[in-house]
């Protein structure tokens, strides 16, 4: 049997590389000896710190007698749903036909073409309650596949024309400002009264729906109280200040241990936006301490398992205080390196660090954004999806990448002042922007075009921002740093598809639902050139939507306009002293040089989102 997996780049297929089920990895290959011999395909989705993939891992696919089975009966293919987060979207969605407990690891079952017939999450060794062996689910599967071929093939070919009308979403108009309005105050009708946060068990920090909250000033307090739950409740990490996955019961504890790239992320720009610098500090602590790597990129995960006393122990390198930990082995590092999700680290620490004043944030992110581009920019300027140390993994990149990356670009500009950064975000979001739309450059992953599954954009959101999200959010950056229109155009055009279903589901879509929130307002630009000093200071961390706030040099506003970033033409220190230009839609009021001059120009500003103590702008105005 080949070991096939041995040499992946992806942490996750190595873990399964000793596994006795004769595993492929993604791509052509695996269909083709389906076809071949005339098999179904089996197809696990996880990633290296699911707890229950290592489960299902050790119960099933270390079984010889399964994996025998498995290996004479089908054709088994092994993905790192965070190397394919396409395939992962793809499956995920078809998923949904049969069950609506989704989650991973994800146990898929393909025809040789690549279509789904029939799927499911985890399946123990043997039946629990309702759920089947996951022996069973294979008999199953084969009685199916050997006696009702015709009426499987055919169920699978009306979910993959689902998932293509999926893709093909037409656009609606964008809600206002009342629709959004309306929004806040049902989000609010989701939050459980007694523990804070949304729903009941399991609970989840969905970052991107408190940001959305906090855009539009949080007038209800539901992301406040959301924020100061969290913070005191077991979910924190209080040695390393990490935040982990989930919370398994609705008080907030039985934290599901493992600990991600992107929920700290969309967390630290949360905390450092509501003001609480404490635990932001801790947040940005775990990003630098435990996942930077030595390049100064950041790894994607932390697992939740580790070694203690010779036994595997979920949490309990966690449940250790830090006298403990320093004797014990910390849990392993999911070390690839994600474009995009850096990119959401890099714009994390360059905000936060611009906004509560630690400079050491931003130098990281400058660091960062740095390696990343070094190693995941190739020459023609497109995008590699990841890498781990030396190696970089075949996968394509996706358009979070390109969107993430532009964001983290953008916020390494602004904390800054350096365009070179806003003009390497420049380009990437016109290598995607192709006749008007968010598209990734070249066709994507080519085993799901040959199977008629390939998506243009993916609209699933949740943890995580969209990349139709992020590309949008970029764009509108740049258009008000250049104020060239089709930037507007594209980001309108894209949330236009995911408007009706943001609406329906707002708490899947804080992504999206802020970039229609900033979509609805005025654009408000404030530039502050000359040295650094008091009118700087005044507009530090002022944000909402449509907010810009740009404070540079008057070399570094040269620079810009040379780049072609209009809104710094002209923009110079009035008899060399600080000087602050309030412009909307690029007209900008008679440049002030004081505070007394300032302070009522930013009244309207102040008055739509988050002033920059954190505290909400209703109160500032």
């Amino acid at each position: 049997m080949a070991n096939r997996l041995a040499s992946a780049v992806s942490p996750y297929l190595r873990s399964h590389a000793d596994n006795p089920v004769d595993w492929f990895a993604w791509g052509p290959e695996p269909f083709e000896e389906a076809r071949r011999r005339d098999v179904p395909v089996l197809l696990s989705i996880g990633y290296a710190t699911c707890h229950w993939c290592h489960v299902m891992a050790r119960e099933s696919f270390s079984d010889p007698d399964l994996a025998s089975w498995l290996n004479e009966r089908f054709v088994s293919i092994k993905v790192d749903r965070e190397e394919h987060p396409e395939v992962d979207q793809t499956y995920m969605t078809a998923a949904g036909a049969f069950t609506s407990s989704l989650g991973w690891p994800l146990t898929v079952f393909l025809t040789p073409n690549g279509r789904a017939f029939y799927a499911g999450t985890y399946f123990p060794p043997q039946a629990v309650g309702q759920l089947p062996s996951f022996r069973d689910v294979l008999t199953a599967v084969l009685d199916a596949w050997d006696n009702r071929r015709a009426q499987l093939e055919h169920d699978a070919g009306r979910i993959a024309d689902a998932i293509a009308a999926a893709g093909r979403r037409e656009g609606s108009p964008l809600p206002g400002d009342a629709e959004l309005d309306a929004v806040v105050r049902e989000l609010a009708q989701y939050e459980d009264q007694q523990h804070r946060g949304f729903g009941g068990a399991p609970k989840f920090p969905v970052a991107p729906v408190v940001n959305f909250l906090l855009d539009r000033g949080d007038p209800t307090g539901t992301a406040t109280r959301m924020l100061d739950a969290m913070r005191d409740s077991e979910l924190r990490d209080p040695v390393e200040g990490g935040f982990f996955r989930y919370a398994v019961r609705r008080d907030w504890t039985e934290p599901h241990y493992e600990r991600m790239l992107y929920d700290n992320a969309g967390l630290l720009r949360a905390y450092a936006r509501a003001g609480d610098e404490d635990t932001a500090s801790g947040i940005a602590h775990f990003l630098l301490s435990v996942l930077r790597q030595q390049s100064g990129a950041f790894a994607s995960a932390q697992d939740s398992e580790s070694i203690i006393d010779g036994q595997r122990n979920e949490g309990g390198y966690y449940r250790a205080d830090a006298s403990e930990r320093a004797r014990l082995a910390p849990p392993p590092l999911d070390d690839k390196v994600l474009t995009g999700l850096n990119g959401l680290g890099i714009e994390a620490l360059a905000d936060a660090g611009q906004r509560l004043r630690h400079p050491e944030w931003v130098d990281a992110a400058v660091a960062a954004a740095t390696a990343v581009l070094r190693r995941h920019r190739l020459p023609d300027g497109t995008l590699l999806r990841a890498s781990v140390a030396d190696r970089v993994s075949e996968a394509p990149a996706t358009l979070e990448d390109y969107g993430g990356l532009a964001c983290g670009l953008l916020a390494v500009a602004l904390a800054t002042g350096e365009q070179s950064w806003a003009e390497a975000a420049r380009d990437l979001i016109d290598l995607v922007l192709q006749d008007g739309d968010f598209r990734v450059p070249g066709e994507g992953d080519p085993v799901l075009a040959a199977a008629g599954l390939a998506l243009d954009a993916d609209p699933n959101e949740g943890a995580t921002p969209s990349g139709a999200s992020l590309c949008s959010r970029a764009a509108l950056r740049l258009f008000a740093l250049t104020a060239h229109e089709p930037y507007r155009a594209a980001a309108e055009r894209a949330m236009g598809r995911l408007a009706q279903l943001a609406l329906e589901q707002a708490i899947s879509f804080g992504g999206a639902l802020a970039v229609m929130s900033e979509l609805a307002a005025p654009l408000r630009q404030i530039v502050v050139v000359g040295p650094g000093g008091g009118l700087a200071d005044r507009v530090r961390g002022l944000d909402g939507p449509g907010v810009l706030v740009a404070t540079v040099t008057e070399q570094q506003a040269g620079a810009w306009t040379a780049a072609g970033f209009e809104l710094f033409e002209g923009r110079t220190a009035q008899g060399g002293r600080e000087t602050a230009y309030v412009c909307e839609q690029f007209v900008c009021r008679l440049p002030v040089t004081d505070a007394a001059g300032l302070e009522p120009l930013l009244v309207g500003i102040r008055s739509a989102g988050i002033g920059p103590t954190g505290t909400r702008s209703a109160d500032d105005s």
